[in-house]
């Protein structure tokens, strides 16, 4: 499979020398990585190669005949001011460099200058390039409340307004080589997410997931770096580490809020550096996967208690998706469990059992601290025990002792909310208020307020025509 060219807009070098010419393109080639390159000797075809080209970097020499290199930078600035051109100069002139940049290059460089020194200016401009150009596909999607590619995200099932925005993002930043974190609890499906980030960004390569977690600095190290023969004791061949092995593709980071400080320190160099070392080698390998992490953890806050790197902080999120809760999409829990449901059947070849009515709401006022995760689970363990052609909500495991222990219940229950009341309600008056809310809560529905209330559905309906006629009675 071909090699995608870099960057995806083009660089064109206008220089009159061919040797200057072959000489530039085989460095930016050999220690850059940039394979995207257009080349003129000519000044004169600058101009309509900028038209038929989609270029965004122009590296042009002053001092061309025909038409001059300060001609063709206004021509340029007035014509295409998306486009930022880096100087190359023969001389060292302070004033001649003054008087580009105010025309509007972007960088102004002597020829003598050392390879890193222009390296550094053209990765510089590429960088700068690619972020305008994703901030304006970011406000363009934005802006229109539409999928280019609505198919990439059919294994996501979402009627949420928040995922709907997230999937927008994901289309403007796919194609970015710029770091993506991704953040959520566990099991809201942040390695699902990256996996569309894959498909979306076009690279011809695989995507490689690494748990960084449970990683020490050695075993990161040649995990991601891989090792020469004879690097260490055992390295009896050598080993291409997952850097290499995601060329072209993407590198998924998983759970990067628990990597070490030693390891912190080596992602951040091959972020900035775009470079890396394998063990025992001295030669530097380039950098040619794009990277998404991921962690539940909250990295602000550990930023801020000095257990995160930082500068690493805010390279990885150069872009941020952050992943809501299912308790915050109560919406798509009936899709989601319905969904599990044909899942699992098919899976345990089974027919799929009826849902009954009183299960979906008891479901959505779970909090469901496992997530996406928890409710496949649920599903799954539901249909392998179903036994009839309808789902017992008994197999949905304590489902009601679930609630209770979800968090908001449980911290009700033990406040006291008469505490702060001047006069109590009299026993009638509580009773009613009580009912009431639970009919709120079910919609209305006898039988799931009778479970909510924890009495039978029989005696719920007696109580509800005791108060619609006013009889008064101690107790339920």
């Amino acid at each position: 499979m071909n090699e995608a060219l870099y960057p995806s807009f083009g660089i064109l070098i206008a220089d009159d020398e061919p040797a200057w010419l072959r000489s530039m393109r085989i460095t930016l080639e050999r220690l850059a990585g940039v394979t995207n390159i257009i080349t003129s000797q000519d000044s004169r075809e600058v101009m309509s190669l900028l038209s038929l080209n989609e270029v965004g970097i122009v590296l042009l020499d002053l001092t061309m005949p025909h038409l001059s290199g300060e001609e063709l930078l206004s021509l340029i600035s007035e014509q295409h001011p998306e486009i930022l051109v880096i100087v190359i100069s023969g001389m060292n002139q302070i004033e001649t460099a003054v008087t580009c940049m105010k025309q509007g290059a972007f960088d102004y460089i002597v020829k003598t200058s050392e390879e890193d020194r222009i390296i550094a200016s053209v990765l510089h401009a590429i960088r700068y390039v690619e972020m305008q150009r994703e901030n304006r596909e970011i406000s363009r999607r934005m802006l229109y409340d539409t999928l280019q590619h609505p198919e990439a995200f059919e294994g996501i099932i979402s009627i949420n307004k928040d995922m709907r925005s997230i999937f927008k993002y994901i289309e403007a930043v796919a194609k970015s080589n710029q770091p993506l974190l991704i953040t959520g609890e566990s099991g809201v499906g942040k390695g699902l997410i990256a996996a569309v980030v894959h498909r979306l960004s076009g690279c011809p390569g695989s995507m490689v997931s690494v748990n960084v977690g449970g990683l020490d600095d050695a075993m990161f190290t040649d995990t991601l770096f891989g090792h020469i023969k004879g690097a260490f004791t055992g390295a009896d061949r050598p080993r291409s580490g997952m850097i290499e092995n995601a060329a072209n593709g993407t590198l998924f980071l998983d759970e990067i809020g628990d990597l070490n400080n030693a390891s912190q320190v080596k992602l951040l160099r091959l972020l900035q550096e775009g470079d890396y070392f394998p063990l025992g080698s001295d030669q530097p390998k380039r950098l040619k996967a794009r990277v998404i992490a991921s962690t539940h953890q909250n990295l602000a806050e550990k930023r801020t208690r000095g257990e995160f790197r930082k500068d690493l902080y805010y390279r990885l999120r150069t872009h941020h998706i952050h992943l809501p809760s299912l308790r915050d999409r109560k919406e798509d829990i009936p899709l989601l469990f319905y969904h599990f449901l044909d899942e699992a059947a098919q899976t345990l070849g089974k027919a799929k059992p009826e849902t009954p009515i009183e299960l979906l709401p008891l479901l959505e006022r779970y909090d469901f601290p496992g997530n996406i995760r928890e409710l496949r689970s649920m599903a799954f363990d539901a249909v392998a025990q179903s036994t009839s052609n309808i789902l017992s909500i008994g197999l949905i495991k304590g489902i009601d002792g679930r609630q209770q222990e979800s968090g908001s219940l449980q911290r009700n229950y033990a406040a006291n909310i008469f505490e702060s009341v001047g006069s109590l309600p009299t026993i009638q008056q509580a009773v009613g208020i009580l009912v009431a809310e639970a009919m709120k809560r079910a919609g209305g529905n006898q039988s799931i307020a009778s479970r909510i209330l924890g009495i039978s559905q029989p005696a719920l309906s007696k109580r509800l025509k005791q108060l619609q006629s006013g009889i008064s009675e101690d107790s339920l």
